[in-house]
């Protein structure tokens, strides 16, 4: 199922809301000025702040039936473009976490209200715990989604960065995308493209040039929702509650079926549902 089909199906399961979506406004784009950065930040909607940060190596357009469907909602979406995405630009070596939460603290204070609800898919949710330990202010809770067990085979990461190669054939890619991924049954085919090696490593340097034990924890406070697929072979069965035995009750964790490591194209009605619920009961 190609990303646009995906989008068309889940806007026919949601006809009455899709609707008030376009009542709330339309998508637009915003060009921040954030210190040395640029910052394109793709905005949906009225209402409360959520903001969307995408995968490693990925933009924010990932999200697109997400943010429709938050949208929908009552939300405002916000997707600040990674840096060397879109029209985003800035530094993109020497640097660590910091810098890039620094680029979501200033998209919410000029283009948001905080605090904000932060999602963060798999690399994603580094960036948006960073933001929680280093602007507390500007983050009302994180949504950590598909995020991976703090260790996992190391042959995963191979994988991502041979589906990320342009020399790697295309059906060897679309092979390594099903496996490491997509659940069985779902179509991988839809990520062949939208991959960015040099954002991959310059995003990939940033968090290795970061103490993990700077963002680990988002900041002590903040809730969490674990926000987990169940056939991800980043995160074992057996892992499923690893961070909410180690940061407590201020972590839920949630389990979307039929979903792996991608989840946002699996299963877009399942997260924007789990999402909304969550954030209606955050005080």
């Amino acid at each position: 199922m190609k990303r646009s089909w995906v989008r068309v199906l889940f806007c026919l399961a949601l006809p009455a809301t899709v609707g008030a979506a376009e009542a709330a406004g339309a998508r637009a784009h915003r060009q921040l000025s954030c210190g040395d950065a640029s910052i394109d930040v793709v905005v949906d909607g009225q209402g409360p702040t959520i903001v969307l940060l995408p995968s490693l190596g990925r933009d924010s357009l990932d999200y697109d039936p997400i943010a429709e469907g938050l949208a929908a909602k009552g939300y405002q979406v916000l997707r600040p473009q990674p840096r060397g995405l879109g029209d985003s630009r800035g530094p993109m070596e020497g640097i660590t976490l910091a810098d890039l939460a620094d680029d979501v603290a200033c998209t919410i204070d000029q283009a948001g209200k905080a605090p904000a609800i932060v999602v963060g898919h798999a690399y994603g949710n580094w960036v948006a715990r960073m933001l929680a330990a280093r602007h507390p202010q500007s983050v009302r809770g994180v949504v950590v989604a598909a995020a991976a067990a703090k260790t996992y085979p190391k042959s995963l990461s191979a994988s991502i960065i041979r589906i990320a190669d342009p020399k790697t054939s295309r059906e060897d890619r679309l092979k390594e995308l099903q496996a490491t991924f997509f659940a069985p049954g779902n179509d991988a085919s839809v990520w062949l493209d939208g991959w960015h090696p040099e954002v991959r490593t310059s995003q990939r340097n940033a968090s290795d040039a970061t103490p993990k034990a700077l963002w680990w924890s988002a900041g002590g406070k903040v809730p969490l929702l674990d926000l987990q697929a169940e056939s991800d072979p980043f995160m074992p069965a057996d892992r499923r509650q690893e961070l909410r035995e180690e940061l407590g009750p201020r972590v839920r964790v949630v389990t979307i079926p039929g979903a792996s490591h991608a989840l946002l194209p699996e299963q877009p009605q399942q997260v924007v549902e789990a999402i909304a619920r969550w954030s209606a009961g955050l005080r």
